[in-house]
């Protein structure tokens, strides 16, 4: 007996080669063709070509995180994320930089590893005070700070927020909901497992970042990059008004709020 042969249904876009199974799934990929993203989320407005896609980003403002890990009881909104942590538990860290030899459990971190410390491109900038940033979704939060928008709703009371840091951290205090992160010398707790492996490096006098022009050595990247700018001339921020330029970004955004008369945006890490 013959199987019974399944008809494939095939892209035919010029040098797309992808075939389907079923018509539903070439449906779908030709929106990455057409550019065509039919569902919208009726908090933000983003839109997206699929109704999983939908579904997954929704999650973000509904703080709703299906995934849990059997082993430390952790919660996620993504099966990835759920993946990726599960190496933290066996220690797994298969991405490695090829420039410092750093290893990192997600390939994303590696990418933002090698944005934030190897390198000084910074091609998108605020429309609103000319800061420069290395990477489109952290320009994005900031414009937040501008507009005053706060996309991030807790799903148990009325209260909104600008970052999603704000939503966790008002989860972990005022409804007991996610996982602190403990300091096993001290007890002191964090809402982010980057803040607690910081403190833990102060306890013991870790400092691994060291400036290659001094050999000064430092907590965290950020320490570093704010040392750096010692040993340049090099002036990265832009003012939108009047156009001066200035080597750190706290003095571009405190110059353009005199030059603009904005009244600033305090403690934008603060809950309620």
């Amino acid at each position: 007996m013959h199987r019974p042969t399944h008809r494939l249904l095939a892209c035919f876009i010029v040098c797309c080669v992808t075939v389907f199974r079923r018509s539903s799934y070439l449906v779908e990929h030709d929106r990455i063709h057409s550019g065509e993203k039919s569902f919208e989320c009726t908090v933000c407005s983003k839109r997206f070509r699929t109704s999983s896609n939908l579904a997954r980003h929704s999650r973000i403002h509904s703080g709703e995180k299906p995934y849990k890990c059997q082993l430390c009881d952790k919660t996620f909104s993504q099966s990835g994320d759920l993946n990726s942590h599960m190496r933290v538990h066996t220690g797994d860290k298969p991405y490695k930089c090829s420039l410092c030899n750093k290893s990192f459990s997600r390939s994303g971190h590696l990418q933002s590893h090698k944005r934030s410390v190897h390198s000084n491109r910074r091609p998108y900038d605020c429309r609103y005070c000319g800061k420069l940033f290395k990477r489109s979704d952290v320009l994005k939060r900031h414009v937040y700070t501008h507009t005053g928008a706060k996309p991030y709703s807790c799903r148990h009371c009325s209260e909104r927020f600008t970052f999603h840091v704000q939503l966790t951290t008002h989860l972990l205090k005022s409804h007991n909901e996610g996982t602190w992160f403990t300091c096993h010398i001290c007890e002191k707790k964090f809402t982010q497992s980057g803040r607690l492996k910081e403190h833990i490096r102060r306890h013991g006098g870790v400092k691994p970042y060291v400036c290659s022009e001094c050999l000064k050595c430092f907590y965290t990247a950020g320490e570093l990059r704010s040392h750096k700018l010692r040993h340049t001339d090099v002036k990265l921020f832009c003012c939108g008004k009047c156009g001066k330029f200035y080597k750190r970004t706290v003095t571009v955004v405190r110059h353009f709020n005199r030059c603009s008369g904005v009244v600033p945006f305090h403690d934008i890490f603060s809950c309620k």
